[in-house]
């Protein structure tokens, strides 16, 4: 067995994966339901698209993304103010034996996937991707 730290190949382990995983429900519920009593967070819907951990399981990594991509500083700073509250709701909702210090990020995957696609459309790709097809 890998432990905590995954296999070989860099990957995280499913037990991170699987915290991982649980962290991101507990945000996401809280966030949803409305929990935190702050104008910013209530004014915009957020998601948690991933939530990494440390292989201690002492830090996360929370990604999140507002509706839309609206006021993304601005929730990003909520969140950071909150996160006390946030941290402590996590340890309640998360059996963990510390609770983990979350550090919350842009998820930029949704704009790295809009330029991507943006670039296979291009005239000249297409172009060269047309000439694959023959």
């Amino acid at each position: 067995m890998n432990g905590a730290r995954g296999g070989a190949s860099g990957e995280p382990s499913v037990r991170l994966l699987r915290v991982g995983e649980q962290v991101r429900h507990a945000l996401s519920e809280v966030l949803m339901r409305g929990d935190v009593h702050d104008d910013v967070l209530a004014a915009h819907s957020v998601s948690v698209t991933e939530v990494r951990m440390s292989p201690d399981l002492r830090h996360a990594t929370v990604f999140v993304k507002p509706l839309l991509g609206a006021d993304e500083k601005d929730v990003l700073d909520a969140l950071k103010r909150n996160v006390k509250y946030l941290r402590g709701e996590v340890a309640r909702r998360v059996n963990l034996k510390f609770s983990a210090q979350l550090k919350f990020l842009p998820d930029e995957s949704f704009d790295e996937a809009s330029r991507i696609d943006s670039v296979l459309r291009s005239p000249k790709v297409a172009q060269d991707l047309d000439r694959e097809d023959d």
